[in-house]
């Protein structure tokens, strides 16, 4: 492993919940097999006092096994097994924490959850699950479009899934691409054109749905190499929603079969 790949190895543990100290040794131990505190000093920037404590945290968690020997011997466990258990872990942490975010919501007096406002997403994966969750709670009709390279799987998933109950378009000024048609053959999801298209030049994406809610993204800088960021603004049950979805009717609806 390259010692960029080791460091971003060891940033990924942190996420999972093990310290640094813990993320160092464990990768020392995958590559060692077998070793001595002294082995793992010699491997990492971590004190020889502190590889005793990290060992033993990750003996607890069920990642490391050590024998009983002059000097103590440690090993990893075999990665699969330590990825289960950090998945476990994961998942029990995860659930603790929205049991108790869950009982604070009920708890609590809250307003309805359109409120007047205009609300900001920031990154492609974000916007997408947005995207998702907006879809997913349609009750009468959903219009897309999008430049390319944003409708991905997941997003395709929910449009598909939706149609079944609600009317669904996708709109694109290519209407007839491959790639489109084959996305949602088989399906209840109408392919619409959509004049002048301003995702044509993958500008971002575009989301309409039950003439209430509106999604507008646009893309700017880079967010990974070699893929562009994205952020967007939506709005549901607001004068701003209203006046963005009557600009999307007249620049659309007059001139297709859609209803917004």
């Amino acid at each position: 492993m390259t010692d960029d790949g080791e460091a971003e190895a060891v940033e990924a543990l942190q996420r999972l919940g093990l310290s640094k100290y813990e993320a160092q040794v464990f990768v020392a131990l995958e590559r060692l097999g077998t070793g001595t505190a002294r082995d793992v000093d010699r491997m990492t920037d971590v004190p020889r006092s502190q590889v005793y404590g990290a060992a033993e945290n990750l003996e607890e968690r069920g990642l490391v096994e050590l024998q009983q020997s002059s000097p103590i011997q440690y090993r990893a466990v075999p990665l699969a097994e330590a990825r289960e258990t950090l998945a476990e872990r994961f998942e029990r942490e995860q659930d603790r924490a929205f049991e108790y975010l869950e009982e604070v919501r009920r708890g609590a007096d809250h307003e309805d959850e359109h409120q007047e406002g205009v609300w900001t997403v920031h990154g492609r994966d974000n916007v997408a699950s947005r995207v998702r969750q907006i879809v997913a709670d349609a009750e009468e009709t959903v219009l897309y479009a999008s430049g390319p390279g944003l409708l991905d799987e997941a997003v395709t998933a929910a449009l598909r899934e939706r149609a079944e109950a609600v009317d669904v378009w996708v709109c694109s000024a290519r209407v007839d691409d491959p790639e489109l048609v084959e996305a949602f053959a088989d399906s209840a999801v109408t392919l619409a054109p959509f004049p002048d298209d301003p995702t044509d030049d993958a500008a971002g994406r575009l989301l309409a749905v039950d003439g209430d809610t509106v999604l507008l993204s646009v893309l700017g800088g880079e967010e990974l190499p070699g893929v562009r960021a994205e952020t967007a603004i939506w709005s549901s049950d607001t004068g701003i929603a209203t006046v963005l979805l009557e600009l999307l009717r007249g620049h659309i609806v007059d001139d297709t079969e859609i209803e917004l």
